[in-house]
């Protein structure tokens, strides 16, 4: 694995803290014999934006839905340090998951969505509502608390899903190309109000993309996966300062890093 500095490390950053998760040497082969990803080595630290880079078939969704505990590793380990253990003895995952889809429930309005994570663990019914009204509003719904999905556009209802996902608290939020259906000035925007979140939550964010542009916008770290089987290729440390904006977008700096993050997406394809 090659490991290129785009740029100097930002202070969000924890040097030397205790890593959030590690995966280690992991890899997943499915039962009809594919092998996904081989032999996966990654520490995310706490606070960090990382994105996984790399074309379809490279295993960056399958590698999220590990460290989310929704699939197993053929061989290697998935540990989060620090972390207690539930009633089962398992170690818990503190994470909040956004799908590709919002996969909202048609029936029940913007508000009733967002509240499902706090009805689920039993938090009292005014407090969940007041908590996910909260949630709304840092994503840019407030006013909506009623509308149900139908009533809302596309960049509106992945706001929802970001605020359910998010109105847990999560140490960690975990992203599936979430903005990759919209149009381009709904995913600029989007990709403004997610750093605004995560500036403000200081969650650790991994975020799962085919545009290197979109992994340039946000990221501290980028991850580029090869595939065929999905393997790192590159971690690339993107520390332009924050906050970022449209004149970030347009200059000479972010062009140059685009640039680079191409060339490492260009090899690991090739590879």
């Amino acid at each position: 694995m090659d490991t290129a500095y785009l740029s100097t490390p930002h202070a969000v950053r924890q040097i030397g803290a205790e890593p959030l998760v590690c995966v280690r040497n992991v890899s997943k082969q499915f039962a009809n014999g594919t092998l996904a990803v081989r032999d996966v080595n990654l520490s995310l630290g706490t606070g960090e934006f990382v994105s996984l880079l790399g074309p379809s078939g490279c295993g960056k969704s399958t590698l999220l839905r590990m460290i989310a505990g929704l699939g197993s590793p053929s061989t290697g380990t998935i540990d989060w340090p620090g972390a207690g253990n539930d009633a089962q003895g398992r170690g818990e995952r503190d994470l909040g998951f956004v799908f590709q889809d919002p996969t909202l429930m048609p029936w029940a309005n913007a508000l009733a969505n967002v509240m499902l994570p706090l009805v689920l663990k039993h938090v009292p019914k005014r407090e969940a509502q007041e908590r996910a009204a909260e949630m709304l509003a840092l994503v840019g719904l407030k006013g909506f608390e009623k509308s149900y999905p139908r009533e809302l556009s596309g960049g509106m209802k992945m706001r929802v899903s970001i605020a359910r996902a998010l109105v847990m608290r999560p140490k960690i939020l975990l992203m599936d190309e979430p903005f990759a259906a919209l149009d381009e000035i709904t995913r600029h925007r989007l990709n403004d109000d997610l750093l605004n979140l995560w500036w403000r939550e200081r969650f650790t964010a991994v975020f799962v993309t085919h545009s290197v542009f979109e992994s340039v916008y946000l990221s501290q770290r980028i991850v580029v996966m090869a595939a065929r089987p999905g393997r790192v290729m590159a971690d690339l440390d993107v520390s332009a300062p924050y906050p970022r904006d449209e004149l970030f977008r347009t200059s000479p700096e972010y062009a140059h890093l685009c640039r680079l993050a191409s060339g490492k997406l260009k090899e690991a394809i090739g590879a």
